[in-house]
């Protein structure tokens, strides 16, 4: 046969059920004594006392019932004061009651814990301290390294930019040959007792636009307080007739300065003067000017052309360059280089010699004609 079912232990709420006979109470606690009441033949309900709702009681009790383990008895018990309705109990529910379904589920009661904590709990009673994680550790270290490093900075720059330790006191030029370095530094006298992080391309370049011979210009700051300017200067390629004088131009046409004697200054005569500046065939001819080595411009008295397709070079021994259209220009200056700088010719077996050449034709560089 099979095992007869054993009866199970429930445990009632410390208030008396309704129609249930009212025990008397406990001459030692004070409290209704716990009485086991019979529901039925199999059924045995034992109320359990209120102040028993939270401590070992619950887990005690719990363990019994589970088990189906017969309740030991209790130990008598010091009276106690009454107490006081919890916030936390329910309406209509008395606070044992409430306060033990709340154990049940989240564990001991913020009171009891904060009565720990503050030192009202059992004696011995100590409080943890959880440790911080040790990666929020090292990420408030980050930035905290990171800030100090960022205010560092930025004390390093303001001290840079605002010092006057880092003035600028001197102002050194390169590359110029037109300009007098005189001029230069009159030029760019605005710059003195500024800061030398504040000195900017842009500031360089506003002051030396006044200056026509520099093309462009690139800056170099020496601390502590030496500021080096490399200058590009434009180059003069022709003279242009301008009234009793002449000036010398670049390939855009501006006027690098005047010159009293056209003779001292090897450089070609563009015919039209200062009018000719910026027409098609004045472009067209400074074009080619630029293009020849100093060797050959040296030797070129005047440059002229009926359209820009059709540029001729006249030399200073009277021969005639026939350059042609803008075309090939780089290996046009080296075939007329060749031609010009190239030895006359020996007659050979008592041949007479070969008429002196007139005419340097390179408007077809591959196929070079001397006339």
């Amino acid at each position: 046969m099979a095992e007869p079912r054993r009866p199970r232990i429930i445990s009632s709420r410390s208030g008396t059920p309704k129609g249930a006979m009212q025990d008397a109470p406990d001459q030692e606690t004070g409290t209704p004594a716990a009485k086991a009441r019979s529901t039925s033949p199999k059924v045995t309900v034992t109320p359990v006392p209120a102040d028993d709702a939270a401590g070992t009681g619950n887990r005690r009790a719990r363990t019994d019932k589970e088990s189906g383990a017969p309740k030991s008895p209790k130990a008598p018990k010091a009276p106690k004061a009454p107490k006081a309705q919890s916030a936390d109990a329910g309406p209509g529910k008395p606070d044992g009651t409430w306060r033990n379904w709340r154990n049940l589920r989240s564990g001991p009661p913020k009171a009891a814990a904060a009565g720990q904590s503050t030192g009202g709990g059992a004696a011995g009673a100590r409080v943890l301290a959880f440790p911080e994680p040790a990666h929020k550790r090292r990420r408030r270290r980050a930035w905290l390294g990171v800030a100090g490093t960022a205010v560092v900075l930025a004390v390093v720059m303001a001290l840079a930019l605002f010092s006057p330790a880092l003035a600028v006191k001197k102002v050194t030029f390169t590359g110029n040959r037109l300009v007098a370095a005189k001029t230069l530094q009159a030029t760019v006298a605005p710059l003195l007792d500024r800061p030398l992080p504040q000195v900017t391309q842009a500031d360089v370049d506003a002051l030396l636009a006044k200056v026509p011979q520099i093309k462009s210009s690139s800056i170099e700051a020496r601390p502590p307080s030496t500021l080096l300017v490399h200058v590009v200067e434009r180059v003069p390629v022709a003279l242009l007739k301008t009234g009793a004088g002449w000036i010398r131009v670049d390939q855009d046409g501006v006027a690098l300065g005047k010159v009293a004697d056209q003779s001292k200054v090897p450089l070609p005569l563009i015919n039209g003067g200062t009018a000719a500046i910026g027409t098609p065939t004045f472009r067209a001819v400074t074009a080619v000017l630029a293009t020849l080595p100093q060797s050959v411009l040296g030797k070129l008295a005047s440059a002229s052309a009926k359209s820009p397709d059709a540029v001729e070079l006249q030399m200073v021994d009277g021969k005639t360059v026939v350059w042609g259209n803008a075309s090939d220009m780089v290996l046009k200056a080296q075939v007329l280089d060749a031609l010009i700088n190239a030895p006359a010719p020996v007659p050979v077996n008592g041949a007479p010699p070969a008429p002196p050449v007139k005419v340097y034709d390179v408007s077809a560089p591959l196929h070079p004609v001397t006339r």
